[in-house]
C-alpha cells in the first residue's frame, strides 16, 4: 500500500492518508532511529486489520512519512521488528 507522505503522530495513534484521501488510524508498534542512515522509523498495525500485518516507514522531524524502499533498510527493520517480538514474548513468559 503506497501511502501519501503525511502522517500526524497522536500519543500511540498515526494517521495514515492514502493517495485518494482515505485517512487511517493506525496503532504504533514502536519507533526506533538508525544513527548509520540518520533516520528515523515507525512500525505501525492497522487495528482492523484481523491479519495484523506491520508496516513500517521512515519519518522526518516534521512528521512527514517516507516509503521504505532500500531492501537493505528493509532487512535491518525486519532485524530490529524480531527483536521487538523476541522481548515480548520473553516479557509474556516471566509474568
Amino acid at each position: 500500500r503506497k501511502k501519501e507522505e503525511k502522517a500526524m503522530l497522536e500519543s500511540n495513534k498515526i494517521l495514515i492518508t492514502e493517495e485518494d484521501g482515505t485517512e487511517t488510524e493506525m496503532e504504533i508498534l514502536f519507533t526506533f532511529d538508525d544513527d548509520s542512515r540518520s533516520k528515523s522509523y515507525v512500525l505501525f498495525t492497522d487495528p482492523k486489520d484481523e491479519e495484523g500485518e506491520v508496516l513500517a516507514c521512515s519519518y522526518t522531524d516534521e512528521g512527514e512519512m517516507e516509503p521504505v524502499e532500500d531492501p537493505e533498510e528493509w532487512s535491518m527493520i525486519e532485524e530490529v521488528f524480531g527483536a521487538f517480538v523476541e522481548e515480548l514474548d520473553d516479557a509474556e513468559v516471566e509474568e
